[in-house]
């Protein structure tokens, strides 16, 4: 019999510390004493279980046997054959026979003595002796498998909250960085933000704390990692979420987002209340919410600018703070060209382009500016397609794998 005393406060604590249900707790220290018995007391193929009554701390204990039919069991000679011709056991699983084993499995028709209505891949579980005392090696091999048992739960744990955070910005702080890699403690679990999910220049230092996208979890290794971002073109749309309570309450929404991550954003926004201005409600009084996701972003530009359904207004919008002349729609195939006054069409264009192909990104449609004193002459740079965008980017990505 357990001392309950005892013993409650212990999966209390150790549930606490490892952020594990009581229950799944109390359920490890029953799987860790079916392996002592089973060690002491058990043969090598049987199947034991434990359960701990928790009003009284007695321990019982039975032998667990799957229920077969003889159709289903490879005999003797056919064993010895699958052996001869290395048949592995997955390919005995594949023909649905299995190898008989009097420890694991029970006949349907002995299973029926027992219990009446006992079906096929049905468990049957029969009492074993009740034991207290334990060996030095029985109680060893109880301590491995509660602690490997209380791993699995934490992983397990791990997962399942992360997975909902999936897609979310999380807090985090920074422990080492190891070539260009940065690993960072956030909570339960540690996160890792590759060199390539950084904003470009921006350097970490060990102890900072800082915000991070969770892009995905994988599971490899000693455990769970989860992979952080903080060049995702969602990092931003997440940060104004958090900054800006219209957001988050529905009331103004990110119709799209357009970035190049460690020098400028292009975000659109709408309201579905006529009173309030998107723009306005983004920027904040005296521009305190955008400057604060701005220091985020270690000082990225944000272009924060109202959707609008009609595209020609949309995309003039778009290329800001360059003032358009006028816009026209030249094609069914999503294509608009811009006329700006020709002081204003390096600030459309913008340094190396930027500035169109961002603007073209948000839109979803392909830009072409054009001076308003030379409208039949293309301008070096002009021009900003988004197809022509994305086929770049898996050229350069299919370049990089191989």
């Amino acid at each position: 019999m357990l001392d309950l005393k005892t013993l409650k406060p212990l999966i209390r604590q150790i549930a606490e510390e490892k952020g594990l249900p009581e229950q799944k707790v109390f359920e490890a220290l029953e799987v860790a004493f079916a392996a002592a018995y089973k060690k002491e007391y058990g043969q090598k193929m049987q199947v034991v279980r434990a359960e701990i009554n928790p009003e009284d701390g007695k321990v019982k204990f039975w032998q667990v046997k799957i229920v077969v039919d003889k159709s289903s069991i490879i005999s003797e000679e056919e064993s010895d054959k699958t052996k001869k011709n290395k048949l592995d056991e997955k390919a005995e699983e594949e023909i649905h026979r299995i190898r008989f084993n009097p420890e694991r499995h029970i006949l349907l028709e002995e299973a029926k003595k027992i219990k009446p209505d006992a079906k096929v891949d049905e468990e049957i579980i029969t009492p074993l002796e009740i034991k207290s005392d334990f060996s030095r090696i029985a109680a060893q091999t109880a301590k491995q498998v509660i602690l490997q048992k209380l791993k699995e739960l934490e992983k397990e744990t791990i997962l399942s909250e992360f997975k909902e955070k999936e897609g979310k910005v999380i807090s985090g702080i920074i422990q080492r960085i190891e070539r260009n890699n940065v690993y960072v403690d956030i909570g339960k679990a540690f996160g890792v933000l590759y060199a390539n999910e950084g904003i470009p220049r921006e350097h970490y230092q060990v102890g900072e704390r800082k915000k991070f996208f969770i892009l995905r979890l994988e599971e490899k290794g000693r455990g769970p990692t989860i992979l952080l971002s903080r060049c995702h073109p969602k990092f931003v749309s997440q940060l104004f979420e958090m900054e800006v309570p219209e957001i988050n309450e529905g009331i103004v929404e990110i119709k799209s987002i357009a970035r190049e991550p460690g020098s400028r954003t292009k975000i659109a926004v709408s309201s579905k209340d006529e009173s309030i201005d998107p723009v306005g409600a983004c920027v904040g009084q005296k521009g305190t919410r955008v400057t604060t996701i701005i220091d985020e972003l270690n000082g990225e530009r944000i272009d924060i600018i109202p959707y609008s359904e009609e595209p020609t207004k949309y995309v003039a919008a778009a290329l800001g703070p360059a003032k358009i002349e006028e816009a026209e729609i030249i094609s069914e195939k999503r294509e608009v060209r811009v006329f700006v006054p020709p002081d204003q069409t390096s600030l459309a264009i913008g340094k190396n382009g930027q500035n169109v192909r961002l603007a073209a990104k948000l839109t979803g449609w392909k830009i072409d500016i054009r001076s308003a004193l030379a409208p039949e002459e293309i301008l070096e740079g002009g021009i900003a397609d988004t197809k022509q965008e994305e086929n770049n980017k898996k050229t350069e990505k299919k370049s990089k794998s191989e």
